[in-house]
């Protein structure tokens, strides 16, 4: 492991009496969601040792540690974003630090603008694929093996065992629940409508700052991903009025209650499956760091280059393998 996550994960795991399974990362006005945590421990990312500190509104800059539904959890109140000058290892570095501490899933979500025409304010999409606009990749520098593979798969990057999961759920705690591919681009200027209609052309349906750095980095490690996008406005172009970041905001608060009401179940159904006594161990593709992390969790001990996996998800066919506001 690089020396620089060593002392994060020390601090973080002497403060932590439990370990976490789920981890959360919030967007943007999102950070209700971090209420809901039970017996929690919030600290304030400037006092960890090594974490990049969050300067944009709507992001609280908390690490709050807690159970939830019963499922030992860590959320991530805000984020870091590329267009704040922090290098793209920075931006990764919140995200990473939860896989090291032994989340085996973690929710992203973020707050982004509709391109889908079929979308309005307010709808909730998850995500089933990204196209990285970033122009740089997290990945890119010496590779660290303990993390994992040089050249990491990104088909399933999305776990469909997962979205699977979180449409289950919403359908059962009476969420409705898009689903659509997201766009990552830099910002922090709104997008112009020609690009949106290019987005569009390219086969996204909705578009923001955030998240896809994370989410290549979380894939990295054997980390399983979901993610839920909170369209918070319509993207540019699409309706003849202008972007606003406090509309970002506004929208966040008028979605609080489906949005919490949908995470929480969907913590808990994941954290139900990867209870100790449901832990089946099946072959790994995600490399080393996703092998060592399911060695520590399962029982029986899994061999080499093994992960666990829950019964359902062992249950499911593998997948195939494939040949706007200030948002995020």
């Amino acid at each position: 492991m690089d020396t620089r996550f060593a002392e994060t994960v020390e601090f973080l795991r002497a403060r932590i009496s439990v370990p976490p399974v789920v981890g959360v990362i919030l967007g943007s006005g999102l950070g209700d969601f971090a209420a809901a945590v039970e017996d929690r421990l919030e600290i304030p990312y400037a006092q960890i040792p090594g974490f990049p500190a969050s300067a944009v509104v709507g992001h609280a800059g908390t690490l709050v540690a807690g159970t939830l539904a019963g499922v030992p959890i860590v959320v991530l109140s805000g984020r870091i974003h590329f267009y704040e000058g922090h290098p793209m290892s920075s931006v990764v570095t919140p995200a990473r630090v939860l896989g090291l501490l032994g989340c085996r899933d973690v929710v992203v979500t973020n707050a982004a603008g509709g391109i889908d025409q079929s979308f309005s304010a307010g709808d909730l999409m998850l995500i089933s694929d990204h196209i990285n606009l970033f122009g740089t990749n997290p990945l890119i520098g010496p590779n660290d093996e303990t993390f994992g593979a040089r050249f990491p798969d990104m088909s399933d990057a999305y776990r469909s065992d997962l979205r699977k999961l979180a449409k289950a759920v919403a359908r059962r705690v009476k969420v409705p629940l898009k689903e659509g591919v997201y766009v990552g681009v830099t910002g922090p200027s709104y997008e112009t409508p020609a690009e949106i209609r290019a987005f569009r052309a390219l086969g996204a349906h909705a578009v923001g700052m955030s998240t896809v750095p994370e989410v290549i980095a979380l894939s990295h490690m054997g980390v399983g991903v979901v993610g839920v996008s909170c369209i918070t406005n319509m993207a540019a172009g699409v309706l003849k009025q202008p972007l606003r970041h406090d509309e970002v905001l506004e929208t966040t608060r008028r979605v609080k209650d489906r949005f919490v009401r949908l995470l929480t179940a969907l913590v808990a159904a994941i954290g139900e499956g990867r209870s100790p006594d449901r832990l089946v161990v099946v072959p790994s593709r995600k490399g080393p760091a996703g092998a060592a992390r399911a060695k520590a969790g399962a029982k029986p001990k899994p061999g080499p280059k093994a992960k666990v996996r829950t019964k359902a998800a062992a249950r499911r066919p593998a997948p195939a393998k494939a040949a706007p506001r200030r948002r995020r």
